[in-house]
């Protein structure tokens, strides 16, 4: 039964009539055209009165009225429309559009639906001479619709989980007495694959960066997961908590080109004692007040590379003093710093920025012609 109520719901949820043109779809557009030898093709998605074209191809305009249109009675059939030749056709010969401009002749469409089922348009291609379709056509047009379907959905998606994912960064960071704490995160793209985390929890303060290898909502996915399994239940110990995020990725999502580097560190504030595991990442130091670094040097595999075939992740200890800045960023950072003097770079701006700056000029190098990847960095400063 067609319900036009939840159809309309749907559409205008995709959040997408009236956006800018979208080369993924006009790719699919120019495929059509040039596959059904056609010299109009639309992408139509029905808005109440009119239909609103997101890609279209020798039609002249980016709406047309919805009352009496090929595509209204595909997406009421919902199902494949095909018309050979509309003048021979008793349901459509006095058509406004075929008997007017553009006097069509040829239509075939595929409904195009929203995540939830409703179908909310059609990708079409048209003539204004007769043909026949072979079964194979009709399938390459369902394939294509799909495909378009796909693509439209993406965006939707995409926004999803880029406003959950700034929901998941730390509004507010924590402020104890004698530390100083900054951090921050830029994503090349809409999403990002790098995550931080600092919760302070019974005197200690838990530290977390990791990079999911990749971009895009892949990488995001996975950083998520990792982050979930990180945060859950922070009085485990630091090797217990990497192992179950290394469990979540080589057999829950059973992804074996996905792989995460991580810090996972835990500073107990009172004495300055800082716990930590690396796993692959590599990118963890400590600035001495006396200008020198102590890099943390990596010792195990990234997560999702093979735990069985490792010896048993296990923890280190650095002591962070007064004066002393510990300081972990994923790799993004080192395509904007100073490729003579990174070390340099980082300890001129720390100094006179203090941590709250050297992490804002951070971000803004990551915004920069520069950059080519995601770019996170956390600061924990001692002052006293």
């Amino acid at each position: 039964m067609f319900d036009e109520r939840r159809r309309q719901l749907a559409l205008e949820e995709l959040g997408v009539l009236d956006t800018q043109p979208d080369e993924r779809v006009d790719r699919v557009a120019r495929l059509a055209r040039e596959m059904f030898g056609v010299p109009m093709v639309s992408v139509s998605l029905l808005d109440h009165d009119r239909q609103w074209r997101k890609s279209q191809i020798g039609l002249g305009g980016d709406e047309a009225p919805r009352e009496d249109s090929f595509c209204d009675y595909t997406v009421r059939q919902n199902r494949t429309v095909v018309i050979e030749d509309a003048r021979a056709t008793a349901e459509f010969a006095e058509n406004p559009f075929v008997v007017g401009d553009p006097h069509l002749r040829f239509y075939a469409g595929h409904p195009l639906h929203a995540p939830g089922g409703e179908p909310v348009g059609t990708l079409c291609v048209l003539d204004t001479v007769p043909h026949t379709l072979t079964v194979a056509q009709r399938d390459l047009l369902r394939d294509l619709a799909f495909w378009v379907q796909t693509e439209l959905a993406k965006d939707q998606e995409v926004d999803h989980a880029e406003v959950l994912q700034r929901s998941m960064q730390p509004s507010v960071l924590p402020s104890p007495d004698g530390y100083e704490i900054a951090a921050g995160s830029v994503s090349r793209g809409r999403l990002a694959g790098d995550f931080y985390h600092l919760e302070l929890q019974h005197g200690a303060l838990r530290i977390t960066l990791a990079d999911a290898m990749g971009k895009g909502i892949g990488p995001a996915l996975v950083a998520a997961g990792v982050r979930a399994s990180l945060r859950t239940d922070p009085r485990r110990a630091l090797t217990a908590a990497i192992d179950e995020a290394d469990r979540l990725l080589e057999e829950d999502l059973g992804d074996r080109t996905m792989f995460v580097t991580a810090v996972h560190a835990e500073l107990k504030l009172d004495t300055g004692s800082l716990e930590y595991v690396d796993a692959g990442h590599g990118l963890a130091f400590v600035l001495r007040a006396d200008g020198s670094w102590q890099s943390l040097r990596s010792t195990g595999l990234p997560l999702g590379m093979g735990m069985a075939f490792t010896e048993p992740r296990r923890s280190d200890f650095v002591e962070v003093r007064p004066g002393d800045h510990f300081i972990c960023c994923s790799d993004g950072l080192l395509d904007v710093l100073d490729a003579d003097d990174p070390f340099g770079h980082v300890e001129r701006v720390l100094r006179t920025a203090g941590p709250k700056g050297a992490v804002q000029e951070a971000l803004r190098l990551a915004g920069g012609a520069q950059a080519t990847d995601d770019v996170t960095v956390v600061v924990v400063s001692r002052t006293r």
